[in-house]
């Protein structure tokens, strides 16, 4: 098969020598695997071979982590294929060369031999949970930010079953509102206008553990997706806008947010009420410090609702921070304490609230409800404590008789009698110091048994 010139230049020129299978061929950010063999195009001297080494190449493409013949090249190989490159200086290594081995301006070819890929890795903790295969490019440099409004055409499968097609009009970060799983709206941030792309979601990022039973999807699938992106408008950057524009952005999301609240969807309000926040950061005006805290006492409600106690306390911490006499951020921290178990700390914010209040009835009934649960751990405390004395009490007489069993009964001794070890010694000090006592020894055989 005669050469193909990738480059339009001559530069990177390509030969089959094995067709490979199926259709698809890697596309940038992929990691691939190959064997390759290096040598120079002017006397056919090999300078380098991963065969030799018996350990494959892999490196990501489009990256410019190789030459640039690579990256070229390599993008065009199917599963399988077997091909020559051969690579100019100018998209190898150039006027310098790559000394030793590599002369200055030396023309390279390479025998490749495609082994595989993996796709680009799209998931936050960069555990392959979302991978990405580009299948059509898309156009220019921009992708849509968090907000942006996308129109995609998606079609979703598993195992080969398609379980859902349509054309769906979203705003990322809201895709839940219309049953797009999480890993798609992470994967969709990295999209530009007119690619089409193959994504592998992980079930963490799907449907997990409960599947989708309307959809037909089990339990712990690994879903494919194939997307179309056909049209997106960027959230605009926050650092782009003045302070008047920041706060209209933070009133839009704050009010999305509380139609959520109060549509119940309390996930989904959370994330409008932190990008709402997310406007109001940079500056110290008493009209956002005053709008954060809004946004706080609302998060923590929110937290509240999802029963994750421990982010609704931060939330009030936050909003105190602000304002440390602030009664509602008082009162939801106390709820929280309370239901993590600090009675007492609970105690603390119910009694501030009443200071500040002194009519307000939800906290005295809180003030209540902490008393009892203190007396009624306090109470509990005791008989533990009461029991775990007694308990002592009788390990202690327990090991007091046993030390007495060891001891030798004396009222079973002869009285007045000597043993062989007090009767045949060595003199004692007060022996030495009084040698006119009579004292008892081999030489008094009258007294040896006294």
């Amino acid at each position: 098969m005669a050469f193909v010139d990738l480059s339009g230049d001559g530069g990177v020129q390509k030969q089959i020598l094995q067709e490979g299978s199926g259709d698809e061929t890697p596309s940038s950010g992929c990691t691939v695997s190959l064997h390759y063999t290096g040598t120079l195009d002017s006397d056919g001297k090999q300078f380098d071979s991963s065969r030799d080494r018996n350990e494959p190449f892999e490196f990501k493409l489009g990256q410019g982590s190789v030459i640039k013949a690579f990256d070229m090249g390599v993008a065009t190989m199917k599963l399988g294929e077997k091909c020559v490159l051969k690579c100019a200086p100018d998209y190898a290594y150039g006027a310098s060369g790559s000394p030793p081995n590599i002369p200055p301006n030396s023309t390279l070819n390479f025998e490749l031999e495609m082994l595989g890929w993996k796709g680009e890795d799209l998931s936050p903790g960069s555990d392959k949970s979302i991978e990405r295969f580009v299948l059509t490019p898309g156009e220019g440099k921009k992708t849509p930010n968090d907000g942006a409004l996308v129109k995609i055409h998606l079609v979703g499968r598993h195992e080969g079953r398609i379980f859902e097609e349509r054309d769906v009009e979203f705003n990322l970060g809201e895709g839940e509102e219309d049953g797009i799983v999480s890993g798609v709206e992470i994967a969709l941030e990295k999209f530009k206008k007119g690619e089409t792309a193959k994504l592998i979601v992980k079930p963490k990022f799907a449907y997990g553990v409960d599947g989708n039973k309307e959809l037909g999807v089990p339990a712990n699938a690994t879903l494919e997706y194939t997307i179309t992106m056909n049209e997106f408008e960027r959230e605009p950057d926050s650092w782009k806008l003045d302070d008047a524009e920041r706060m209209t952005q933070a009133k839009l999301f704050k009010e999305k947010g509380t139609n959520y609240f109060k549509a119940n969807k309390f996930s989904l309000a959370l994330k409008m009420y932190e990008k709402s926040r997310n406007y109001v950061t940079s500056s110290d005006s008493d009209e956002f410090k005053q709008f954060q805290l809004l946004i706080y006492l609302n998060k923590a409600l929110c937290y509240q609702k999802l029963n994750n106690h421990d982010e609704a306390r931060d939330a009030c911490n936050e909003a105190l921070n602000i304002d440390k006499k602030n009664v509602k951020a008082l009162y939801r921290r106390g709820q929280s304490r309370l239901a993590l178990g600090d009675s007492e700390k609970a105690l603390e914010d119910f009694v501030a609230v009443q200071e500040l209040e002194p009519e307000n009835k939800a906290a005295l009934n809180q003030i209540t409800i902490c008393k009892q649960k203190i007396k009624a751990y306090n109470d509990q405390q005791k008989k533990v404590f009461a029991g775990m004395f007694t308990k002592f009490a009788q390990s202690d007489k327990q090991r007091e008789d046993e030390e007495l069993s060891r001891q030798p009964d004396v009222m079973k001794q002869n009285f007045g009698e000597w043993r062989d070890d007090e009767r045949e010694h060595e003199p004692t000090r007060f022996e030495q110091e009084n040698p006119d006592v009579i004292m008892l020894n081999e030489s008094l055989k009258d007294f040896r048994n006294m």
